[in-house]
């Protein structure tokens, strides 16, 4: 049989999916591992993707999008961030994965480098390995507060070096940027010449502090010729099946992303961009209700950790929770969090998952009944 690609044995797997289909295996099993929000999809946003296939409303669309969809976005995006975006920017994608790789696609050549935060999400250095390209991590380091050091940066900048990803908030630390320091990283930015591709996917859900939109902050700038921004409906929404997500792009990308869209997807299903329509453009209780929840969560988890004397990162956004076992991971908190899910039946993500500078911690998401969430920190051995 012919072989793969070389290219493919560099892409690393995902340490959270080994972790997670091993739970599967198992019975009566805590899911703390996977971002996957416990509330249920609002009936509205429901309903338009039921009614969308009850009018076979199952064409091809434009590899972009449907304009609804894509003004809906716009006015959101501006109704919240204060920026205007042309719609022409904006592009319906599958999910925030999907946007990613389209990007990265667009900007890396084989051999061609951009960094990525460490820890940082797992496709953060999938996609580009997927590409032929290199992932170069900066470490976001606990006693720099997990935020991006950009007097660091500069001495990884190589003539190879492209894109830059910045992901606020952050998964998994949950870190926010302020807005001093997203325009630091933006100078960076400019001094070298990189693209910045900004994931904003957890944008709706922050903690006592703003969101600080790369993107708006370009789009004011420049005009949007600069940052890359990627978004998604699945956490906001409760939609992560459903896989509607937006690459916002600068003018320019036009006649290539028409070009990769049909290359990659050809198009997002309509009766999914119906119910992004319904999602971005009806009532926005069912996000307030979910906030508050996750909120809550998080207040009952922390005053558990503190109790139990268990270290943690106190997020600012998102809905994970970073936590400290390096009292009990033995320097291999991959294998840790494994016999932990034998023997304790609880599922965390191994914080190795997200890069090097992880190890020694584990991410939980606290998207997940309190009942559950509660009796899975319960079982973390305490120092």
């Amino acid at each position: 049989m012919p072989d793969l690609s070389p290219h493919v044995a560099a892409v690393p797997p995902s340490g959270i999916r080994r972790l997670f289909e091993a739970a599967l295996e198992l019975e009566d099993v805590i899911f703390l591992a996977v971002g996957e929000p416990d509330v249920a999809v609002a009936p509205h946003i429901a309903e338009a993707a039921v009614a969308a296939w009850d009018a076979d409303l199952t064409d091809y669309t434009a590899n972009s999008g449907i304009p609804p969809l894509r003004n809906a976005f716009a006015h959101r995006f501006a109704t919240a961030h204060g920026a205007e975006i042309d719609p022409a920017r904006i592009w319906v994608t599958i999910g925030a994965t999907q946007a990613l790789h389209q990007a990265l696609g667009l900007i890396l050549g084989p051999g061609d480098e951009v960094l990525v935060p460490d820890p940082g999400y797992t496709t953060f250095s999938m996609s580009p390995r997927m590409l032929s390209a290199v992932p170069v991590p900066y470490a976001l380091r606990e006693e720099a507060a997990f935020l991006p050091e950009v007097d660091r940066l500069d001495g990884l900048v190589t003539p190879r070096t492209r894109a830059i990803i910045v992901n606020s908030p952050s998964n998994p630390l949950g870190t926010v940027l302020d807005d001093t320091r997203a325009r630091e990283l933006l100078a960076f930015a400019e001094r070298h010449d990189l693209w910045v591709i900004s994931d904003e996917v957890y944008s709706e859900f922050t903690w006592d502090r703003p969101h600080v939109s790369l993107t708006a902050l370009d789009t004011l700038a420049t005009g949007g010729r600069r940052v890359v921004g990627a978004f998604s409906l699945s956490k906001t929404y409760a939609m992560t099946g459903i896989r509607v997500g937006f690459l916002v792009a600068p003018p320019e990308w036009d006649l290539a992303l028409r070009t990769a869209q049909e290359a990659m997807i050809s198009c997002v299903d309509l009766p999914s961009q119906h119910a992004a329509i319904a999602a971005l453009s009806g009532d926005q209780t069912h996000v307030d209700v979910a906030a508050r929840h996750y909120r809550e969560n998080l207040d009952a988890a922390t005053a558990l950790l503190d109790a139990r004397g268990i270290r943690y990162r106190a997020p600012d956004g998102a809905f994970y929770l970073w936590i400290d076992v390096r009292h009990v991971s033995g320097g291999d908190v991959a294998e840790w969090a494994l016999a932990f899910l034998r023997e304790e039946r609880v599922a965390v993500a191994p914080g190795s998952a997200f890069g090097a500078s992880g190890e020694g911690w584990i991410r939980v998401c606290v998207a997940a009944t309190r009942d559950d969430l509660l009796a899975g920190l319960e079982r973390l051995p305490a120092p």
